[in-house]
């Protein structure tokens, strides 16, 4: 069945702004304390209402759940704790109906070991076609006791795993470069390279208007599987060239996906998660014949503090223009601290935040928005260990909490918790919410003006209605240490100071909207406070 977008304008993702769904923490349809796809139909209002333009929901595909359900066992059927592929398509359905765009996660680099495919491949041992597509090599050392290389895995500890023959002797690794239970496919494969633009058809066929790719990156490993002859390599990520991210091969593969896309109506597209050594190599993703959008991790770890978020800025802009491609910004995700703990938690993490908001959806290009940062949500820093999840406290040895922080169910309305995640009799949520977070719950911050959730809802309204923001250039001004100032279209001026004292500039004409109070008199200047930004429509 095809749908088509009903508004289906050309390029709309050169200044969408798009929604992160962890659907297992959105909201939660049967009662059962995980959110699944029937609770997030029933919240879409909410999502039209905030005024973002798309929603990208990550994995919600058949998985034993070892990493989040990124171990994917079946990309063409719906984990029972979400629902099933008919949930899928109604949700699809009735988002466009409601004028928004869907974008799925596509999960190429590993599949689970539950996959029938893995599984077969143990079953019938050394010389199965179907080890052809995994990476499965014999150890070194007298008996092959040694793993074939040096790699690490991203969670910790090496990346290769021994299996065990079908006659119970120890036979071939095989590699995975996160959990043992996600093991890596190897795309020289026809089989896998068929597979997965089989599955790409079978999502743009159910109207998705486009993919993210986890881990596009790594899709091609160096030739050989050479040693990387260094430890602790997780830390080398995003500043070094690995010999498992980031290959030249990988371009082809996704070239070969645009193709793809540009076959269906509507504008389909392609999101990278790519992490590289810099700016440039990361642009290669989005050249005019590869993919659409890439994920800005150097934005989103920049410091609050001006001069180094003028230059992650003016790196994006620079590398991205190179190849005609647009930026993307985003100041959270469903992998890292939230944003308000990450700027120093509490009033001064809040303030921050709330400038940052403003800052990101001025720049020029596309902004993502990570579910619950609208609210103001802080790291839940303090959950009870038995109840982490996260494969990263397990293979850490107990030393690193993981993700699991960013990922407590959202507060919706209510005095106690579940706060509305799900039916009145609904079972505990999957992961324990903050008796705090009554104050933070959309109920309660749809009624104050004053509220995180008031101001987004203000600035994507006053996004959609300036002629200026979104796609376009972008025009830096002069202003004091510590403040970034700059134009945007015709008339329409954003003013941030970073800094911990207030900042005096020029009038810059009328405020639209303030991520804090402050007094606008009727002067050639004004006062800016600390971790404060304020947009203008020039007189």
């Amino acid at each position: 069945m095809q749908h088509v977008h009903s508004s289906a304008g050309a390029a709309w993702w050169r200044d969408t702004v798009i929604y992160q769904v962890y659907p297992r923490s959105f909201a939660d349809g049967n009662g059962d304390g995980t959110g699944d796809l029937a609770g997030l139909r029933t919240r879409l209002p909410y999502l039209r209402d905030l005024g973002v333009d798309a929603l990208w929901i990550t994995p919600f595909y058949s998985s034993p759940m070892v990493d989040g359900g990124f171990d994917v066992a079946d990309h063409r059927t719906i984990d029972p704790l979400f629902g099933d592929l008919t949930d899928a398509e109604a949700l699809i359905d009735d988002a466009h109906a409601l004028g928004l765009r869907v974008i799925v996660d596509l999960v190429p680099n590993h599949t689970s070991d539950q996959h029938p495919w893995f599984q077969r491949a143990l079953r019938e041992g050394p010389g199965s076609a179907l080890r052809e597509r995994y990476h499965f090599r014999p150890g070194r050392g007298t008996d092959g006791e040694l793993p074939p290389n040096d790699w690490e895995s991203v969670f910790g500890g090496p990346a290769w795993t021994r299996t065990t023959d079908p006659d119970g002797t120890p036979g071939d690794w095989y590699l995975h470069l996160f959990a043992p239970e996600m093991p890596d496919l190897d795309f020289d494969s026809p089989a896998v390279q068929d597979e997965f633009r089989s599955i790409i058809r079978f999502w743009l066929d159910r109207g998705a208007d486009g993919l993210r790719i986890a881990d596009a990156h790594g899709l091609v490993k160096a030739a050989g599987l050479p040693d990387l002859g260094r430890t602790a390599q997780a830390g080398l990520l995003g500043s070094e060239a690995v010999p498992y991210f980031d290959q030249d091969g990988v371009h082809e593969i996704h070239r070969a996906w645009r193709r793809i896309l540009d076959g269906y109506p509507g504008e389909r597209i392609a999101i990278a998660e790519a992490v590289t050594p810099d700016a440039d190599r990361l642009a290669r993703y989005v050249r005019a014949d590869e993919l659409h959008h890439t994920q800005n991790f150097d934005y989103l770890s920049a410091p609050w503090e001006a001069e180094a978020l003028r230059a992650t800025i003016e790196r994006t802009l620079t590398a991205h223009g190179a190849v005609g491609a647009v930026a993307t910004w985003g100041l959270g995700n469903a992998d890292v601290h939230r944003v308000v703990t990450r700027y120093g938690d509490d009033a001064p993490g809040l303030r921050r935040a709330r400038a940052a908001a403003l800052l990101t959806l001025a720049l020029p290009g596309a902004a993502y928005i990570y579910q619950g940062d609208e609210l103001g949500l802080p790291e839940v820093l303090d959950l009870p260990e038995e109840a982490l999840r996260d494969p990263q406290w397990e293979r850490s040895g107990h030393t690193e909490r993981g993700r699991d922080g960013c990922r407590v169910p959202l507060p919706w309305n209510g005095d106690a918790a579940p706060y509305g995640f799900g039916p009145d009799d609904a079972a505990p949520t999957w992961l324990p919410q903050p008796e705090a977070w009554a104050k933070l719950s959309v109920a309660a911050q749809t009624e104050d003006p004053a509220s995180m959730l008031t101001l987004y809802r203000a600035a994507l309204q006053i996004r959609r209605e300036e002629e200026g923001l979104g796609d376009g250039p972008l025009d830096w001004r002069t202003g004091p240490q510590g403040t970034l100032v700059f134009g945007r279209g015709d008339g329409f001026v954003c003013t941030v100071n970073t800094g911990d004292r207030a900042a005096e500039l020029p009038r810059p004409g009328e405020l639209l909207l303030a991520s804090s109070p402050f007094d606008v008199s009727d002067g050639e200047r004004i006062t800016l406070p600390a971790d404060t930004a304020a947009w203008w429509r020039a007189q």
